[in-house]
């Protein structure tokens, strides 16, 4: 009989024991998870990941709207060039898409620009050819840097966001393992992994919400830029094709 009850208080006392090991881990498991790593950050660090977080979402909406922006003006500017160089009248052409503001592309603007300066000029009866001409150069000048500003709006902000929000998020890490080994060396608790994780946790939290806002930003950036670049060109090479044109049309009312 002794044995047998040694026997039960054996087992009762491994149950316990099992019982509480479950409990702790569980505990543990949930202090470590990311929602509660976050709320029981610093304010400092909190308000990082706050920064970092709308900075991401800012971000992203950008990405959004200059991805069919572009894709628009992608369109407009093929449709324009379609219908430019399909030998109709340049007077019908500046009609329809001078008319047609909501659907007008950066090359059709520029065109409009120049035609306008080439009428308007025509029509006071200008002697001086090369005067005409750089006066509709000027004009589609004006008209390109419009529709420049117009095609970067937003983008340099791309580019800010993934050029700091890794070292913001580094910031933030810092500042919470700062914290987590203060708080340690106050303490009278033994120093051992399990209490210094939960805080270096939390701030690499930071780290990685840098990161995740930098990435998406850096590869939006580089190519919306290059797809800025390969426009303007087409509108650059464009208004040097348009001016030939006038001077050709100019060249024979002389005659």
């Amino acid at each position: 009989m002794p044995n047998e009850n040694q026997d039960l208080q054996a087992e009762t006392l491994g149950a316990a024991a099992d019982a509480i090991s479950q409990s702790a881990g569980a505990h543990a498991a949930d202090s470590m998870s990311i929602i509660s790593l976050i709320s029981e950050a610093s304010i400092t660090v909190q308000l990082v990941m706050l920064l970092l977080l709308l900075a991401s979402l800012f971000s992203w909406s950008i990405i959004f709207s200059k991805f069919f922006s572009l894709r628009k003006e992608r369109r407009l500017t093929a449709k324009f060039e379609r219908e430019f160089w399909s030998g109709g009248s340049m007077q019908a052409l500046y009609n329809q898409w001078g008319a047609e503001t909501k659907k007008a592309s950066g090359m059709s603007e520029i065109f409009v620009a120049g035609y306008r300066e080439y009428q308007r000029l025509s029509e006071r009866g200008y002697a001086n050819n090369n005067d005409l001409l750089d006066a509709v150069q000027r004009a589609m000048r004006v008209e390109l840097g419009r529709e420049i500003d117009h095609l970067e709006s937003q983008i340099p902000f791309l580019a800010t966001v993934g050029s700091t929000s890794p070292y913001v998020g580094l910031f933030g890490t810092v500042w919470g393992i700062m914290n987590s080994f203060i708080s340690l060396g106050s303490s009278t608790q033994q120093a051992t992994i399990a209490s210094v994780a939960p805080g270096i946790a939390e701030a690499l939290i930071a780290t990685a919400m840098g990161l995740f806002a930098a990435i998406p930003a850096v590869i939006a950036y580089n190519r919306y830029s290059h797809e800025v670049e390969k426009l303007v060109g087409k509108y650059e090479i464009f208004m040097e094709e348009f001016v030939s044109i006038v001077n050709r049309q100019l060249a024979i009312e002389e005659r």
